[in-house]
Order: structure tokens, then sequence, then C-alpha cells
């Protein structure tokens, strides 16, 4: 991914629209306590599997919290994901993520849960809930990227180059991909 990185500098929030920093104050067992939390979107993700290329395909973009914290991080490797932001069920926010993203045509059926977790547990707590699908290129509509101003870009993991990805610690990436490459072995491979 070529990404240009320039002005990057820090700025207080105050009207935002995805994230809402808050103070929380409270007792636990008798102690005062307070803490600094975002409250944030809850979110879905899809371990995408392709049948013709036996490989992971997943997402590339620029994240600007994580280049915040390592500029050597010029994007991170994701599964495709969403925030749930509108009153649908969450298998049709993943089907339309997969559309939007990466550019395939899922069939509702065709999409399995796997799990729920919560993120980021000291700073939101947000839940995101695990998807699998499967999919081939008769279902490609387009070449995906993200809507609007998204700069997403798609790639094609080998399934038996997983493992090194996982422990290449030169790529940035998340805890969920990572265990969804685990679910996918024990789940899927050995049937």
């Amino acid at each position: 991914m070529n990404n240009k990185i320039e002005d990057f500098k820090t700025d207080k929030l105050n009207n935002t629209k995805f994230v809402h920093p808050v103070k929380l104050t409270y007792k636990q067992n008798g102690i005062k306590k307070a803490w600094e939390a975002v409250k944030s979107f809850d979110s879905v993700a899809v371990l995408l599997y392709h049948e013709e290329e036996n490989a992971f395909l997943l997402v590339k973009q620029f994240r600007a919290p994580v280049y915040l914290n390592d500029e050597s991080k010029l994007c991170t490797y994701e599964l495709c994901a969403g925030i749930i932001d509108k009153e649908k069920p969450l298998n049709v926010i993943v089907k339309e993520e997969i559309n939007e993203e990466c550019g395939y045509e899922v069939p509702l059926e065709d999409i399995e849960k796997i799990t729920s977790f919560y993120t980021n547990v000291g700073v939101s707590g947000a839940c995101q809930s695990l998807y699998f699908a499967s999919i081939n290129e008769s279902m490609k509509v387009h070449d995906g990227g993200g809507i609007n101003d998204e700069q997403i870009e798609t790639m094609f993991l080998p399934i038996e180059e997983f493992k090194e990805f996982i422990y290449d610690e030169s790529k940035a990436k998340t805890p969920g991909l990572m265990f969804s490459f685990f679910w996918f072995v024990d789940n899927k491979l050995k049937k």
C-alpha cells in the first residue's frame, strides 16, 4: 500500500461523530474510582475464504490511531468489517460490508456467525460480532475498495502462510483476525 502521510497532528475533540470521550466515575467495593473511556459503535467483521485461491481475502488500509502510536505502520491488515450504525440484522450489515469493501455479493444464507467478543476493553469496550463466508469468483461484482472516501485495498493470504503472517510483527493486525484463522483451522480444515 503506497501511503504518503503528511501534516499529521492531533487536536482535542468536541463534537464527535463516531467516538465520544467520557469520564466514568464509580465506586468499586467502596472505593471511589475514575476512568477515561470512549463510547463507540459496536461492529461486525467477517473472515472471507476464497475457494479458488485457497486463501483468505483480507483488507489493508491506513488507520490513523495505529499510525499515531507507531509511524512505521502505514497500513493495517484486517478482516472485512464495519460499524453497526444502522437498524439492520447483523448478517445484512456483514453482507453490505463484503460488497462495499471487497466487491463480492454473498448470499445471506452463506454468512455464518462464529462468535462475539469485546475489543479494546480498557478504552471503548465495544462488542464485535465475528462471521465467516466462503467466496469465489462467480460472486465478484466489482473491485471493492470501500465507499465515499475510504481507501481500502484487498489482498489474498494463502492458507499455508497464515501462521507466519500472524507472528510477523512488522504487520499491524487485529486480534480478531488472528483468532479467526485458528477458528478456520479448527472448524473448516479439519472437516
